[in-house]
């Protein structure tokens, strides 16, 4: 017989759902929690905390409403006049809607300048890129085995592709000091660290255009990691869910556009171990529709993907609106084309003014952030001194903005701010908040001089003093994340 001490509780979780390897106490998370608990309002909360740790696109929204408006049947469920309400409620087979993936195949080729052709049947839909990065994990390793991940990346991946799948993650460690480009060293310097704690490396994961960079990958680059996983015999998987938004040179180069051109690809199975993520969360805004997509030239991939994707489908109606958007070539053309004018206009607005205050800001040419360096706001040259600066941004100015450690960055100091989820105005008063930080502490430049000592921008909204607590909490709700 089995005997229970009287006072002794049994486990009624799981030991993954009681497991604290979800990654939520980041402090990329912890300010988000702070945010929502004080939101930035310009009349109903002038002195909340302004969002700017959410990588989101609200520049273009008029353009996606004004098609809306032309188009009323997307909306309401009909084709030609005629209601498909009832094809569309029955079950659909989780491969996806042909007219979907037609025009999402396009529409991903004209985002990389139609240099690269996609074939709908090796696309997989998944709700979101979370779902897809983590899909690909499933499919390509084991629990135990390990990916490479050139650093600073993206916090969320310390959840997406960890905590449910078992894998691990080994950082590629990149540096300033060549703006953060990945070379043949780290890569071999991250290998060898993976060998000696006996992990199977199963492959690379980039994304690129970069989160947090803002930078798009050089061909060059590319080419050294293809070349890398060539000769590794791993896998090298691509996340482009950023393509959309480069707005300027060199412009975005696509990993397959370098696997295309690399002689005897198909001879050494090359191109069934590249894959590529992608979502329309950026490129079009539409992080709510949970549209996701993994690309792969491997029918294995494509096949286990395809049934992991019944546990997150892309709903039939959101299917049957962006088929018809997705599908009017003239709109995607000219939305293409403007929402990437904005994106430039807006990061132009945010590098300006921090470089106003005394900011450096690492160049860029893509993503819905800046990559910023803002050491010289702390009192001390560590991560300890990098997260009592976070707290003064986050509690004192009133910004949320993700520290370069929560991105696996080993120089203290960097963090990403982003810009485009939010007005010009609010924008403005976020730069007006830091500014006022930075001369009240004494290490920001004059407030008053504008980037390269031109006239800085004007700026009218108040300026006010926040002290709404001085330590973070910890909380445990489950958080959303951006992608």
């Amino acid at each position: 017989m089995v005997s229970m001490v009287a006072d002794e509780k049994p486990q009624l979780l799981s030991k993954k759902a009681a497991c604290n390897s979800h990654g939520q106490d980041s402090s990329y998370f912890l300010g988000w929690e702070e945010y929502e608990k004080n939101p930035y309002d310009p009349v109903a909360n002038p002195g909340g905390i302004i969002q700017m740790g959410l990588a989101e696109n609200q520049l273009s929204f008029d353009l996606l409403e004004a098609w809306l408006e032309a188009n009323p049947d997307a909306l309401g469920l009909r084709r030609g006049g005629a209601s498909v309400f009832r094809e569309l409620a029955l079950f659909q087979d989780y491969h996806g809607m042909p007219d979907f993936k037609n025009a999402l195949a396009r529409f991903m080729s004209e985002q990389r300048g139609f240099r690269v052709a996609f074939d709908p049947s090796n696309i997989v839909l998944t709700a979101g890129a979370t779902s897809a990065n983590e899909a690909l994990v499933f499919c390509l390793a084991d629990h135990g085995d390990a990916f490479l991940i050139p650093t600073p990346y993206y916090p969320g991946f310390d959840r997406d592709l960890k905590w449910r799948t078992g894998a691990e993650i080994v950082p590629v460690h990149c540096t300033s000091a060549n703006g953060f480009r990945v070379t043949r060293d780290a890569l071999d310097d991250a290998y060898s660290r993976a060998q000696k704690r006996r992990l199977r490396v199963k492959g690379v994961l980039i994304t690129n255009p970069s989160n947090p960079l803002g930078t798009t990958s050089p061909r060059a680059d590319l080419e050294l990691l293809v070349d890398f996983v060539a000769a590794k015999g791993i896998h090298l998987v691509s996340d482009e869910i950023y393509s959309g938004t480069a707005f300027a040179e060199p412009g975005f180069v696509s990993v397959l556009e370098v696997v295309a051109a690399r002689g005897g690809a198909a001879a050494d199975g090359l191109s069934e171990r590249v894959h590529v993520v992608y979502s329309l969360s950026k490129d079009l805004g539409l992080p709510g529709f949970r549209v996701g997509a993994i690309y792969s030239s491997n029918a294995a991939v494509v096949s286990a993907a395809t049934k992991m994707s019944s546990f997150g489908l892309v709903s039939s109606q959101t299917q049957h609106l962006l088929a018809s958007l997705l599908g009017d070539k003239d709109f995607t053309r000219r939305y293409i084309a403007e929402n990437t004018r904005r994106i430039k206009k807006r990061r132009d607005q945010l590098a300006e003014g921090l470089r106003a205050i005394g900011i450096e800001v690492l160049e860029g040419n893509a993503g819905l952030f800046c990559w910023v360096r803002m050491d010289s706001l702390m009192r001390s040259q560590s991560f300890e001194g990098e997260m009592e600066l976070w707290k003064k941004v986050v509690f004192e100015v009133g910004l949320n903005i993700s520290p370069g450690s929560s991105c696996h960055c080993r120089e203290p100091g960097w963090f990403r701010v982003c810009f485009a989820n939010m007005s010009a105005k609010t924008l403005d008063v976020a730069l007006q908040r830091l500014a006022a930080f930075a001369e009240a502490s004494g290490k920001g430049a004059p407030a008053r001089r504008g980037h390269a000592g031109g006239p800085a921008r004007t700026m009218s909204c108040p300026v006010a003093r926040f002290s709404w607590a001085n330590r973070l909490t910890p909380g445990s709700i489950d958080r959303k994340a951006e992608r």
